[in-house]
């Protein structure tokens, strides 16, 4: 089953927390064994998996993308300004692959799925879901 979940993001950088859509998904499919793949449409967007409840820890992770990648340094900049935005998404990654187990997201209590804007505000972001079935399993 496959689904495409549509976003909008307010900030130039920013995670967005796409855990409720993901799970809406989910439970649309019907599957209760898998695998759950999250996929971002665009070079300059990413997914991660990561804490969920202190946004602290979300700030966190901009501030050090921002820090090690900064913006304006860039041979991209001369084309569109946005050469930072294309390493932050290549190095976090354009994916994740989370567990399906009993109908749920093998997510820990503390984990969340999020969408990563690195070249925002953009008023469409589109996210893959994928969910595989791990099939009939014999006992």
């Amino acid at each position: 089953m496959r689904e495409l979940i549509t976003i909008s993001t307010r900030r130039r950088q920013e995670l967005v927390d796409i855990t409720a859509q993901v799970r809406a998904a989910v439970s649309r499919s019907g599957i209760r064994e898998g695998l759950v793949h999250v996929y971002a449409q665009g070079a300059t967007a990413a997914i991660m998996i990561q804490e969920n409840w202190d946004e602290s820890v979300q700030d966190d992770v901009i501030q050090f993308l921002s820090r090690i990648i900064p913006q304006g340094a860039w041979r991209h900049d001369a084309q569109d300004g946005n050469g930072d935005a294309h390493i932050k998404a290549g190095i976090v990654g354009p994916s994740e692959t989370i567990p399906l187990m009993e109908g749920r997201l093998g997510l820990s209590e503390w984990q969340n799925i999020f969408f990563c804007e690195f070249d925002g505000p953009r008023s469409r972001r589109s996210v893959v879901v994928t969910v595989l079935s791990a099939g009939k399993v014999e006992a």
